[in-house]
């Protein structure tokens, strides 16, 4: 996984700032800090590291190299799916179970740019499978 200073680098440059203006955003004195951060020989305080995640949108966890998943997107994606579910208490409680397993991490990335139409359609989906095979487990 990346490291801290690689993703805050990839961030800083995705959104087409420079270490002086992230640094004028953070109300740091000085963009050396900023480099500092990105070579690691200097780590950020828990309120720097809370801003950064505000001003990129992600989590904390991913800024620090120890996840993937930017939550950002993952928080639109569940969102999305609470809304296009919120009319159908059934789908919305296996909706609750599903969100709990790891191998669905995909599904969340994926449901961000549909309509809920289709989302609501996908889990439907999801739970046909789902039942058939606990029926024949048993």
């Amino acid at each position: 996984m990346a490291t801290f200073g690689e993703r805050l680098r990839y961030l800083r440059e995705e959104k087409g700032l420079k270490q002086t203006e992230l640094a004028k955003m953070l109300n740091l004195e000085s963009s050396s800090t900023i480099s500092q951060y990105e070579t690691i020989n200097r780590i950020p305080d828990a309120y720097i590291l809370q801003r950064l995640a505000e001003i990129f949108d992600c989590s904390i966890d991913y800024l620090l190299g120890r996840s993937n998943i930017r939550n950002g997107s993952i928080s639109a994606a569940l969102n999305k799916v609470n809304s296009a579910l919120s009319d159908d208490p059934e789908l919305l409680q296996f909706w609750d179970q599903l969100i709990q397993r790891p191998d669905l991490k995909l599904l969340m990335r994926q449901v961000r740019d549909m309509p809920p139409k289709e989302v609501k359609r996908i889990i439907r989906l999801i739970k046909a499978v789902e039942d058939e095979e606990a029926a024949e487990d048993f």
